[in-house]
């Protein structure tokens, strides 16, 4: 490919994370609810919220957005160019395009509520293993699909059992993102897999560390860790593709 192309491609992914995040306020204001409770149907002052993508905003009050703003665009805008810079014109590329939206919803989900809501988790790992299944028939891919269900069922088998241990510590929603994270790393081989996890687990420690040492937080505090996972399978995933 032509650097010219290049450019090119990772400009049009950045526009298609733009494009994708400024559809996701207002899913992430409906999702943003505590565990237990039903998703967001109203505004704060009480009028009703239709459908699931658009700005976060209430056209029948005075006041500003309610939702997340412009920081969900400008992330998966960041997101998808740098995956389109690490996978070039591979096939899987469109996957990961398909996907980042979903990650970036469900970091900022659990970073508001400590919540990975299971319409996005389980169909992020079902998306994710049925849309490789093609692309692993196409040629100019790099990577097994194999290895992405292996991956998936491998990260979601040790997340469990961290469940199991700890489950004060690790939620069964990180335990389902974790298939989604583990098929789109596996994809990869298990060096990605391997590097993503650690990735996740480092960010989340550095995040907690710093909570602490800034006495926002004790020993004990529960932190979301979806958005770490999330990372760590965005780093993974990016020295994958690069490598491969």
């Amino acid at each position: 490919m032509s650097d010219g192309l290049y450019v090119l491609l990772i400009a049009a992914a950045a526009l298609w994370g733009a494009a994708t995040g400024v559809v996701l306020p207002r899913a992430a204001y409906r999702f943003s609810v505590p565990p237990g409770e039903g998703w967001r149907t109203a505004c704060p002052a009480g009028h009703p919220v239709t459908g699931w993508l658009g700005r976060a905003g209430c056209g029948r009050c005075a006041g500003p957005s309610y939702g997340p703003g412009a920081a969900p665009a400008v992330v998966t805008a960041l997101v998808c160019a740098a995956l389109a810079a690490a996978t070039g014109a591979r096939p899987e590329l469109a996957v990961w395009l398909l996907l980042a939206p979903v990650g970036v919803l469900l970091a900022v989900v659990d970073l508001r509520v400590q919540r990975l809501p299971d319409p996005l988790t389980l169909p992020f790992a079902g998306a994710a293993l049925v849309l490789l299944g093609p692309v692993a028939l196409v040629p100019g891919h790099a990577g097994e699909w194999t290895t992405a269900l292996l991956g998936a069922l491998a990260l979601g088998a040790g997340y469990f059992v961290l469940f199991l241990v700890n489950p004060n510590g690790m939620g069964f929603g990180d335990v389902k993102l974790a298939l989604g994270a583990g098929a789109v790393l596996g994809w990869y081989g298990w060096p990605a897999v391997m590097l993503g996890t650690f990735a996740g687990f480092l960010f989340g420690a550095l995040y907690g560390g710093a909570l602490v040492a800034l006495r926002r937080a004790g020993r004990k505090t529960a932190i979301p860790f979806g958005p770490f996972l999330v990372t760590g399978a965005f780093a993974g995933l990016l020295i994958g593709a690069y490598a491969a």
